[in-house]
């Protein structure tokens, strides 16, 4: 069993509350997407997210930022992929994209689905590193997925292999 929230351990009296992302979000939220991604989702994007069946999109906030991250999951049947994830540079390194993916990988464990998949960019190492961490184990690429040419890697994680915990 893996543990998925024995790292979680945020900045000193910090407090991360995760919330359905609402439209009063999006203006944050696109702020966000438009530093993190090269091509950034449009808002008329995350409206649909907001409202699509099987769509959980939601955000994460800090005791300074109303919006420190999001994360936009998609569940079918047995199965979901985080579609977006992304954490405001001033709450990088507070645990705030491990609140993300861990609520996603605790939602999966709640509502029947065996398998959280995403994908990364292959020089996002941070993130690749955070996955890994908490379960997640390559099972592909997309080849020169990206515009740059970077390869997509493809990551799943086994719900049925993890575990919670409430480690400080």
């Amino acid at each position: 069993m893996h543990c998925l929230s024995c790292r979680a351990v945020p900045a000193p009296g910090e407090k991360i509350t995760l919330r359905r992302m609402r439209s009063d979000d999006l203006d944050s939220v696109l702020q966000i997407e438009t530093a993190s991604f090269s091509r950034p989702w449009s808002r008329r994007h995350f409206e649909d997210e907001m409202s699509a069946s099987g769509s959980h999109p939601v955000v994460a906030e800090t005791f300074d930022l109303p919006v420190a991250g999001y994360l936009c999951l998609k569940q079918v049947l047995d199965e979901a992929e985080i579609l977006d994830v992304a954490v405001d540079s001033r709450a990088r390194g507070r645990g705030v994209g491990r609140a993300l993916v861990r609520w996603a990988a605790t939602f999966c464990r709640e509502h029947a689905a065996g398998v959280l998949a995403l994908e990364v960019r292959v020089g996002n190492l941070e993130a690749i590193s955070l996955y890994e961490s908490m379960g997640f184990r390559e099972v592909g690429r997309r080849r020169k997925y990206y515009e740059n040419g970077d390869d997509a890697i493809l990551m799943d994680l086994n719900i049925g292999e993890t575990e919670e915990c409430d480690a400080v």
